[in-house]
């Protein structure tokens, strides 16, 4: 039996050439001694990439960015951003590169794209490596996502480099290879603005149809194509992060140079997902006045879409007083916008009949949120205890309450309005990286043992289907007020 060999890999390069002052040509460093320790084979078949060539050495090689196809252009991307408010008007890949762009499954394009590969003139001080530990992170974090159905870069690899990266004590290194639908970002439009001054915002112009073709390409057939951009992002942020809201994830720094054009997830540096529920909840270490809290993510995304809207300022009219005010105006919807999706959201994890009075919806929502914050209630057991409350079973929601006439109050109401259980079950995760479980898995990964990586990904990448022998992955973890993340740079 003969195998039909692959057909050469081929790495585009429309980013590099259609925006070059974004794009700084660059090499990754070289890995004393690479060794494979996670491969998503499903992902990599549906980019049509031969798993075989990935598992060889020539294959760990290329996920390094250290052999790469013929006419490959590796680049560190250039851009600035807010960072916890704070305006850095040179930021880029300090550690990164875009290796280049693969067909994608379904049309379009992915960016392929490397975490933890060098210093880049763009590093700032820091050394440009990254450790296993974080890197499984965003292995384990982003594929879980993908699994919940929100939009969000993917992991194709972590490989162990063989070198050992200095934070508060050695670590291992290690570098991830990721997959975006682009890596554009709020912070590409602030650079681009900047580049051109006072000037013919022609980068800017360029940066903003390079987006409009690859992400959003009604807004080319809008009056005003550019407006019509805005609003676009501004929507699939609002949808993102109701997602991230609905199901508990905190992303922990929701700087511009985090926020993609896209919609996409991006970065899981000091992300987790909330136990007891307070909207208040901070994991980032280094977030100390709690700008990224849980429930401070919909106004932060208001704010770093304003930032994007002063950056298209030039092209949305000549005349900056009626820009402002065009800008003003488009950014007025997103309140709207976010609270339509957040709502629907919950609607759905309550499995509320389709067409019940707000009247009869919205206490039923809030008063279940109240209850939350008021018990400190672990919030992914919660919203999946409601399918067996729904077919009857209240005990494995009444047990996690200490105001059980609170609980039993609302429940009686609740079931009242006639939610489906099958409903619920489909919506409402039994397994999400839950945090205790995310650091016994990376510490094991940390000393060369993959096997809790590998048993939490069996549970977290099928989400809603409760399995035997994964009772403690859907169990609420220790409470721990003085639990943090950290960034991993």
């Amino acid at each position: 039996m003969t195998t039909t060999p692959a057909p050469p890999l081929a790495l585009g390069h429309r980013f590099a050439d259609e925006l070059p002052e974004l794009a700084l040509a660059w090499q990754a460093e070289e890995a004393p001694d690479p060794r494979l320790l996670l491969l998503n084979e499903p992902l990599a078949r549906e980019l049509g990439l031969d798993l075989d060539r990935l598992h060889s050495p020539d294959g760990v090689r290329f996920l390094l960015g250290l052999s790469l196809p013929d006419g490959a252009r590796p680049v560190a991307q250039g851009y600035a951003g807010h960072q916890f408010g704070g305006y850095s008007p040179r930021l880029g890949d300090g550690r990164a590169l875009l290796l280049g762009e693969l067909p994608g499954p379904g049309g379009g394009v992915r960016d392929l794209h490397l975490k933890g590969s060098g210093r880049t003139p763009f590093a700032r001080g820091g050394d440009g490596l990254a450790a296993i530990g974080p890197m499984v992170r965003e292995y384990v974090v982003s594929e879980a996502m993908h699994a919940l159905g929100v939009p969000t870069t993917r992991a194709l690899a972590v490989v162990a480099t063989g070198r050992t990266v200095q934070r508060d004590w050695p670590l291992p290194g290690a570098v991830l290879a990721r997959v975006a639908s682009s890596h554009l970002r709020v912070g590409s439009f602030q650079y681009a603005r900047a580049l051109d001054g006072e000037g013919e915002p022609d980068v800017l112009r360029r940066l903003a149809d390079h987006a409009i073709a690859r992400h959003h390409p009604a807004a080319a057939d809008a009056g005003a194509p550019y407006l019509a951009l805005f609003e676009a992002v501004a929507e699939v942020q609002a949808r993102l992060v109701a997602q991230w809201m609905n199901l508990g994830f905190v992303h922990g720094v929701m700087n511009t140079d985090n926020v993609t054009i896209s919609g996409e997830t991006i970065d899981y540096g000091p992300c987790a997902f909330l136990d007891a529920f307070d909207p208040g909840t901070v994991f980032s270490s280094i977030d100390h006045q709690g700008r990224y809290a849980y429930g401070n993510q919909p106004p932060i995304t208001e704010w770093n879409l304003a930032r994007l809207a002063e950056a298209l300022l030039p092209l949305l009219d000549p005349d900056e007083a009626r820009a402002i005010e065009v800008a003003t105006d488009a950014l007025g919807g997103f309140r709207d916008r976010y609270a339509a999706h957040w709502t629907a959201g919950l609607r759905r994890k309550l499995a509320l009949p389709d067409g019940l009075d707000d009247a009869v919806a919205t206490p039923l929502t809030d008063d279940a949120l109240a209850l939350l914050q008021a018990g400190r209630v672990d919030f992914t057991s919660f919203w999946r205890g409601l399918g067996a409350a729904a077919r009857g079973d209240t005990e494995p929601v009444r047990g996690l309450f200490l105001d059980l006439p609170g609980i039993d109050a609302w429940l009686e109401r609740w079931r009242a309005v006639g939610p489906d259980a099958a409903a619920l079950d489909r919506v409402n995760p039994a397994y999400v990286p839950r945090n205790h479980l995310v650091e016994e898995a990376l510490d094991a990964a940390g000393g060369g043992d993959l096997a809790p990586v590998g048993r939490l990904l069996d549970a977290v990448t099928r989400p809603y289907d409760v399995r035997p022998g994964l009772e403690r992955y859907a169990e609420p973890g220790p409470e721990d007020p003085a639990y943090r993340t950290f960034c991993g740079t």
